[in-house]
């Protein structure tokens, strides 16, 4: 299942309190460019994060356009739903 697949998901909230980020500083995962050096530095802490799906789901479902959730930036997610729907249109 993707996360395409998912974009009504309901998660639990308690996710949030295993994740990587917890404790971090919120302008790391909001920085003023995507390509900056905090956005490296949030997607680096993402790569092991054990949420890491929950929490892109999250941005998913609830429509996030900025920031780093589960290891994508907001054009990132976007480039990538473009894709599932292109993929599932030539599928059809």
């Amino acid at each position: 299942m993707t996360p395409f697949d998912q974009l009504l998901w309901e998660s639990e909230e308690n996710w949030r309190e295993d994740a990587s980020c917890l404790g971090a500083e919120a302008d790391l995962f909001f920085p003023i460019s995507e390509e900056s050096s905090e956005a490296t530095r949030a997607k680096a802490i993402c790569e092991g994060c054990p949420v890491r799906d929950e929490c892109l789901q999250y941005a998913f479902s609830t429509k996030q356009t900025e920031g780093v959730w589960g290891g994508m930036t907001g054009s990132e997610r976007r480039r990538y739903l473009r894709r599932e729907r292109e993929r599932r249109r030539s599928a059809s």
